[in-house]
């Protein structure tokens, strides 16, 4: 395959925000500009093509992330090979952003211009942070009441990036913005026509000289710490040349070191041409983002990949989603090498071999057939029966693992059960490819009910699982309250023993150990330890001891719910040379657990939700106080415009219905948010509520 485009030429970037800040607008002006559409879909008319699926279109929200192919070729530079995933902003589809990032090697992190920075914005700036992805800020919505490009300035200073400048700045705002200054050249660019493709480079207008060469000057003496040539000519008095000064804070930008801020309405067409620019001049290409770091399989020695076309082949999928027209199909991120429609390739997370039958370039929900694919592509390919979410995919000839991507739990589970007896086989099938597709989400079956729980990050999440069994199905299920997904965890270190003795005439059944149970750091989870000396326990049942001590730990001894935050040590037991198994000890241990967990002081956990409540100044006081009645630490409050914001932490227990209730007391105009935080011991009179309340469903 001749490259039709250099590895320096393609740039692969995330589309990150909180919801309704306008990233699938933004995507689709993008769409338009670089020629991949003729028209302009509208989020809120159901027509954006990055928002192609049914719910999608129903809800005007993203679900799942996109992922489309352009071309952009700025003013006085070389033509880019963009690879955009749009991402949802809802919290209930965090995951998407999370896998997203993984694989791109930056982001366009866009704000709305009235609202500034918002919750959602924090948590998905951080997990760039986690990634070190590169970044530029785009304010939208210049033409909306309200909207306050420099107040959103000072809070991603303050609350993201403090070295984050603006390199344009409006011209006017609400109804009357109409351009962008360029603080680099000093012109100003005048949109003229609806779709921003007629634009006027005038002078700076007298009004906003000032302005513009105060905030120059800010960007210039940022710029130059990063180059010790720049800054002595800066020192000595001399004119910086301005391909000098972006070349320097692209180097700055690709170490994450600044973050550019753009400005714009996508929704009127403006400013989103020089967000194209910016997106080629400032962020990295895969050759800029260097090599890929991984392992050698069963073990922790390092590999290190370049992203060259000639090293061996090495790619992580990201991504499961079913296409109606062509099926299952994997999405990929090659990090080097090059891989070929109908070859073999080694997934190292199995250790089986796949064959790759099509590579497919996406376009959203459309597609392009290629024969080969190289280094920094990101393509789909179908024909992978056994790959999942963060399978590495390599040559078998040089494998590597590359790092896998880490989910978050579910926090909320929900009771499904199909409308006839017949359909239960497809509901399970269907649910089945629905995992497959979203890591957060989860099924299982309640023993002692016989029903199918679901579980993901919210109650919007599940909803749209159970729109999607209809839509795409055909299946109508009846469904259950949202139930709130409780831990259990010890507050004391016990010692445990567990025996399993079994006679039966023949060869018996013997395991016996001793186990120490240890509470560890919220969040931790569980660890398990072989302390065994002088072979009391032979080391072929070590494995069986920690199975079985994670199969019991599914149920806790309080209510049923998972145990977490515990540290597991094996420090004695005994064995028989005729009757000791893998089973009897996998018994034994089970048994040990159980027994520990109850003498070890077991206490139950709740999810906590960082929640954003914002409202009218003159609902202050009954909002805050229905968020103390559902036991919420205030954290404080705020202003956003006209609009109080506040700050909390709330039980998910207490939030169900919330939005309900806050419109009833704000006469409809109050709205939040809320995302998962953490785990917290839960209050010993509401233990006892929920303990009674599991312990009288399981009777029924």
């Amino acid at each position: 395959m001749t490259r039709e485009y250099n590895l320096d030429q393609i740039r692969n970037i995330g589309i990150i925000a909180h919801i309704d800040a306008g990233k699938t607008t933004t995507t689709e002006r993008i769409l338009f500009y670089t020629g991949k559409k003729h028209k302009i879909g509208e989020v809120h008319e159901g027509e954006a093509e990055m928002d192609w699926m049914k719910e999608e279109k129903e809800h005007g929200v993203t679900i799942t992330a996109a992922a489309t192919t352009c071309f952009w070729t700025p003013r006085d530079y070389k033509t880019c090979q963009i690879n955009i995933i749009d991402t949802p902003g809802h919290i209930d589809f965090t995951a998407e952003v999370q896998r997203s990032l993984r694989v791109l090697d930056s982001g366009v992190l866009i704000f709305d211009g009235v609202s500034g920075v918002e919750s959602q914005s924090e948590t998905v700036y951080h997990q760039a942070e986690k990634f070190t992805v590169p970044l530029v800020a785009y304010v939208n919505k210049m033409d909306r009441l309200g909207a306050d490009f420099f107040e959103t300035v000072r809070q991603i200073r303050e609350r993201l990036h403090q070295n984050a400048y603006p390199i344009e700045l409006p011209i006017g705002k609400e109804s009357n913005f109409k351009g962008v200054i360029d603080l680099f050249t000093r012109k100003a660019k005048i949109y003229k026509d609806d779709l921003g493709k007629e634009i006027e480079e005038q002078d700076v207008p007298l009004l906003y000289k000032e302005e513009v060469e105060k905030y120059r000057h800010e960007l210039i003496e940022a710029i130059v710490e990063h180059s010790d040539d720049l800054m002595r000519q800066y020192l000595a008095g001399e004119e910086l040349r301005v391909e000098d000064l972006k070349e320097v804070l692209r180097q700055a930008v690709i170490k994450a070191k600044i973050i550019p801020i753009l400005v714009g309405s996508s929704l009127k067409n403006k400013g989103v041409q020089s967000l194209l620019d910016a997106i080629c001049f400032y962020l990295p290409s895969p050759l800029d983002k260097g090599a890929a770091e991984g392992f050698i399989p069963g073990s922790e020695e390092k590999l290190l990949r370049e992203p060259l076309d000639n090293e061996s082949f090495s790619g992580l999928i990201f991504k499961i989603a079913t296409d109606p027209f062509v099926g299952r199909l994997s999405y990929l991120r090659i990090y080097s090498g090059k891989i070929e429609a109908g070859s073999y390739v080694l997934n190292t997370t199995t250790g089986l071999k796949e064959r790759v039958s099509r590579i497919l370039r996406m376009y959203a929900n459309h597609r392009e057939e290629m024969q080969e694919a190289a280094t920094g592509e990101i393509v789909a390919v179908i024909g992978l029966k056994n790959t999942t979410t963060g399978d590495t995919l390599c040559d078998e000839k040089s494998p590597i693992v590359l790092e896998r991507i880490t989910f978050p739990e579910p926090v909320v589970s929900m009771a499904v059960e199909p409308k006839s007896k017949i359909e239960q086989e497809k509901l399970g099938l269907a649910l089945s490819r629905l995992i497959s597709e979203d890591p957060t989400f989860k099924t299982k079956v309640d023993e002692e009910t016989g029903q199918i729980i679901i579980s993901g990050m919210g109650e919007f999440q599940l909803n749209i699982i159970i729109e999607r069994l209809f839509n795409e199905f055909k299946l109508e299920v009846n469904k259950g309250a949202p139930q709130v997904a409780y831990k259990e965890t010890i507050t004391l270190s016990v010692k445990s023993e567990g025996k399993y003795i079994h006679q039966s005439g023949g060869r018996g059944q013997y395991g016996h150990c001793f186990l120490q149970l240890e509470p560890v750091e919220r969040g931790q989870g569980f660890e398990f330890v072989d302390k065994i000396k002088s072979g009391a326990i032979p080391q072929e049942f070590i494995p069986a001891i920690k199975k079985g001590t994670i199969e019991a730990m599914t149920e806790g001894p309080l209510a049923g719910y998972p145990m977490v935050d515990m540290k597991v040590t094996v420090f004695d037991g005994s064995y028989h040379d005729v009757d000791s198994s893998e089973a009897a000890f996998k018994i034994a241990a089970a048994r040990a657990i159980r027994d520990g967990a109850l003498k070890a002081k077991p206490a139950l956990l709740e999810p906590i939700m960082k929640v954003e409540v914002v409202i009218p100044e003159k609902f202050l006081g009954e909002v805050i106080g229905d968020l103390n009645s559902r036991r919420a630490q205030i954290l404080g409050t705020r202003d956003r415009g006209r609009m109080k914001v506040i700050d909390s932490l709330v039980p998910l227990g207490s939030m169900f219905n919330y939005i309900t209730y806050l419109r009833s007391m704000t006469e409809g105009r109050g709205g939040f948010t809320m995302e998962f935080l953490k785990y917290e011991k839960v209050p010993e009179n509401i233990t006892n509520q929920i303990v009674g309340l599991k312990s009288a469903v399981v009777e029924k």
